[in-house]
C-alpha cells in the first residue's frame, strides 16, 4: 500500500494525538512561557528522538513508508508509546510499504470448538479483529445473550461487540462499566484497522458506527489503541443478576493469515458472582442450543 491521503491521515492523527497528550516536564524538558498547543512540539519531538525537526514533520504529515524501524523506534520512545501503540505505529509503516496479505475468516477448527466446549465452568468465545463473535461455548451464548439477541447486531447475521455497545441502548445497563466498554471497543477496532487496512468488512463496521454513534465517532477521533487485553468486568445479566468476572484474551492463530482471538470470561472461587455464573451454567444447559456464527 503506497502513502495514500487516507492512510496519512491515520498517521498524522495518530502521531499529533500522542505528542499531544505529553508535557515538557514529563520528558524533561524546560516547559516555557508561551505555548499555544497542549503537549509537546514537533520540534521537541524530533530532539527527542534525534532526527531533524523538518524530517518529523514529514514524518507526522504520513510519509512513513521509508522509514527505517529503528528510527521508527526512536520516535516511539520519543512519544513514550506503550506496547500496544508502538506495535499499531510498526503496522501503519508495514502498511505504508506493501499491501500486507488480506486476513480471510475461516473455519474454527474442531478441536478448538471441543476446547470451547470442555470449558464448562467459564464462558468462552473467538473473536475476529472486528469483534464479531465466531463461535463460543454454551455459557458464553447464554452470558452474552445480550449480544447475541440484539437488533443491532442480529441484522448483519453474526454477534458484534462493538455494534452491541455503540448502537444497543440495552448495552448501558449490561455493561455496568459502559464508558471503559467503549474505550476498549473502539481501540480494539482502530488497532485492527492499523494492522489489516484494505478489510472491507471492518471499514462497513467502523463507518456503520461512525454515522449512527456519536459516542464512537468522539472515541475514534481519540486515536487509543488496544491490541492485549484483559481485566475485571462487571456485567448485569437478565437472568442472574449481577457479575463480577474476570477476562483474559488470548491470540488464537488458526491458520497462516488468519488469527483470532480467545476470550475467557471467569469468576473469583466463592464468590457470589461465581454462584450466579454456575445457575446461569445450568439454565443454559436445560435450555434449546443456540446456533452461534461460524466463519
Amino acid at each position: 500500500m503506497d502513502d495514500r491521503p487516507d492512510h496519512r491521515a491515520q498517521i498524522r492523527d495518530f502521531l499529533a494525538t500522542r505528542r499531544a497528550k505529553l508535557t515538557p516536564e514529563q520528558v524533561g524538558l524546560p516547559a516555557g512561557s508561551r505555548r499555544r498547543v497542549p503537549g509537546l512540539r514537533r520540534e521537541e519531538v524530533a530532539v527527542l528522538a534525534g532526527v531533524s525537526t523538518e524530517w518529523y514533520t514529514r514524518l507526522e504529515k504520513g510519509h512513513i513508508g521509508g522509514v527505517s524501524e529503528e528510527v521508527l523506534g526512536a520516535v516511539a520512545r520519543a512519544l513514550r508509546l506503550d506496547q500496544d501503540e508502538r506495535t499499531y505505529l510498526f503496522d501503519l509503516a508495514h502498511a505504508a510499504r506493501r499491501a500486507p496479505a488480506r486476513r480471510r475468516d475461516v473455519q474454527v477448527p474442531p478441536p478448538v470448538q471441543w476446547l470451547l466446549d470442555s470449558m464448562t465452568m467459564s464462558a468462552a468465545f473467538v473473536r475476529n479483529g472486528r469483534q464479531d463473535i465466531v463461535t463460543c461455548n454454551a455459557l458464553a451464548r447464554a452470558l452474552l445473550a445480550p449480544v447475541f439477541d440484539s437488533p443491532a447486531t442480529t441484522r448483519h447475521g453474526r454477534a458484534n461487540i462493538a455494534r452491541y455497545v455503540f448502537l444497543d441502548p440495552g448495552s448501558r445497563q449490561f455493561f455496568a462499566d459502559w464508558d471503559e466498554a467503549a474505550v476498549v471497543s473502539a481501540a480494539l477496532l482502530r488497532a485492527e484497522a492499523g494492522r489489516d487496512p484494505h478489510d472491507r468488512a471492518l471499514r462497513d463496521v467502523v463507518g456503520e458506527l461512525s454515522t449512527l454513534s456519536t459516542e464512537f465517532r468522539g472515541q475514534w477521533a481519540v486515536h487509543d489503541v488496544r491490541i492485549r487485553h484483559d481485566g475485571s468486568k462487571r456485567l448485569w445479566h437478565p437472568q442472574v443478576g449481577d457479575l463480577e468476572l474476570t477476562y483474559r484474551s488470548l491470540d488464537l492463530p488458526v491458520s497462516g493469515r488468519t488469527a483470532y482471538g480467545l476470550t475467557v470470561y471467569t469468576a473469583e472461587p466463592g464468590s457470589t458472582s461465581e454462584e450466579r455464573l454456575k445457575l446461569l451454567a445450568s439454565l443454559a444447559a436445560t435450555q434449546p442450543t443456540h446456533p452461534t456464527s461460524r466463519a
